[in-house]
């Protein structure tokens, strides 16, 4: 089968997302999974200015857990990996990636985004071509509420 990698075949995207900061999204988002063994965020809300994850959890991390997860995931942008994209069918799809949240008419050709070899997830959105582009990660607040963990953070700019 052939696949169509063609942007305009694949499902329209409703923002522009700054790249630095949905990159680190990601970053994120694997470093949760790897540290606490949950699933990827229930819900994010990602902007230039300030962005918040919520994940599901069985209890709220100590002050220790996420001085933790703010230093992982600064050692991974100082590695300097490359970002890169690779399109694949929704049948090569499963069982590698959880589907639950395509929409219904999803197109049959979907855009899987690597950060290097630390994580990889189905997205349509923009993206950083190196960590080193992403600056420096920052939990600004966190709290803890029925279940959910909720951080907020910010970047400060990379280098230039």
């Amino acid at each position: 089968m052939e696949m169509d990698t063609n942007l305009s075949a694949l499902n329209a995207h409703n923002k522009q997302e700054y790249p630095p900061m949905h990159t680190c999204e990601h970053i994120v988002n694997r470093t949760m999974v790897n540290l606490f063994g949950c699933g990827r965020a229930v819900s994010a809300h990602i902007e230039r200015k300030k962005s918040k994850l919520d994940f599901a959890l069985p209890q709220a991390p100590d002050e220790e857990a996420i001085a933790r997860v703010e230093a992982t995931v600064n050692e991974v942008i100082a590695r300097h990996l490359p970002v890169h994209v690779e399109y694949i069918t929704q049948a090569e799809a499963q069982g590698r990636f959880d589907l639950h949240r395509l929409p219904d008419d999803a197109s049959e050709t979907l855009r899987v985004v690597h950060v290097g070899d630390y994580d990889e997830c189905l997205c349509i959105g923009a993206h950083v071509e190196n960590t080193a582009e992403i600056g420096t990660f920052r939990i600004i607040s966190h709290d803890y509420k029925d279940g959910i963990f909720r951080m907020r953070f910010k970047l400060d700019a990379a280098a230039k």
